[in-house]
């Protein structure tokens, strides 16, 4: 999945690809937010459309709804590929994307790590990370929800057992020591750490929630799966002006080796993770490959 998102990113830097900025349309009282989103995929030769809904007028788990799908379409038949769910997609590129961020900004001598969070992101950060950062030994993680927190600790033994998973009651003393930080958590979590928080060298990686707006304000650096998708998305990190802090490199171009993530060891770093709906594509077109050749799913015929 790590390959498949980093080649994804490679076309897009190479100007293989098509990335729209996404439609969005939300209920005036905040309510329900909707997305669509179209992409092109070069290297797969693979067309996709990507809806979400999002329906959440009280911030609670136990209400809120949401429901994501994808159509794959082969550029080169002319026919439709898949129709998926694609929250297990979403699960899985999200984490993927934030494993080559911290690869490409960590120090060399980077060894722990902070994830905040035990939702779906939480569960998947891990494993993902590790894929392409196996130096990386320390783990420590911070959630609320006892079954959260096992099944982080159930799916990073799954993929990794052996490996030392510690569950921290303080974020903030956590955060002082770590390398990298991943925050993941959803919108109702109380964490949410400054940049005094944040260990000098360290890298910062927000997914979800759990970083405040002086994280990103008083970065020496700033990197972004797409700058335009942060302006679109990360509003409220706003600083005190209404601004965002603008963004020094984007993930492509530093794959492509356009652009460098770090430049000095004591640098902390500001990471936004925005989902690009190309990585979606890549990593839908993988699972969908794979699960045809199982023969599973459901054909359904369609069209003559």
């Amino acid at each position: 999945m790590v390959r498949a998102v980093e080649d994804a990113y490679l076309a897009l830097a190479a100007g293989e690809s098509d990335n729209p900025r996404k439609l969005s349309v939300a209920h005036p009282d905040g309510w329900s937010v909707a997305y669509a989103m179209l992409g092109r995929d070069g290297r797969r030769r693979v067309v996709a459309m990507k809806t979400s809904y999002k329906f959440d007028p009280s911030h609670d788990r136990s209400t809120k709804r949401y429901y994501t799908t994808i159509t794959l379409y082969d550029d080169a038949t002319g026919m439709p590929i898949a129709m998926m769910d694609c929250a297990r997609v979403g699960a899985v590129r999200t984490p993927a994307a934030s494993a080559l961020l911290v690869r490409e900004t960590m120090r060399p001598d980077a060894r722990s790590v902070l994830l905040i969070g035990t939702g779906t992101q939480g569960r998947h950060a891990l494993p993902h990370l590790l894929a392409a950062n196996p130096q990386l030994d320390r783990l420590m993680v911070y959630g609320t929800h006892e079954e959260g927190l096992k099944a982080v600790h159930d799916q990073l033994a799954a993929y990794r057992p052996g490996l030392e998973l510690r569950t921290v009651a303080d974020p903030r003393a956590a955060a002082r020591a770590a390398d990298v930080v991943l925050a993941t958590a959803g919108p109702g979590t109380a964490v949410a750490l400054e940049s005094a928080d944040l260990a000098p060298g360290s890298v910062a990686v927000l997914v979800g929630y759990g970083l405040a707006p002086s994280a990103l304000h008083d970065a020496d650096r700033v990197i972004a799966t797409s700058a335009e998708q942060m302006a679109l998305t990360g509003t409220d990190m706003a600083g005190p002006d209404g601004r965002l802090r603008p963004v020094d490199a984007e993930l492509p171009t530093i794959l492509a080796r356009r652009a460098v993530g770090r430049r000095g060891d004591d640098e902390r770093i500001f990471v936004y993770n925005s989902g690009l709906v190309l990585t979606d594509v890549a990593v839908a077109h993988a699972l969908a490959e794979r699960a045809i050749g199982e023969g599973r799913g459901t054909e359904v015929r369609l069209w003559d």
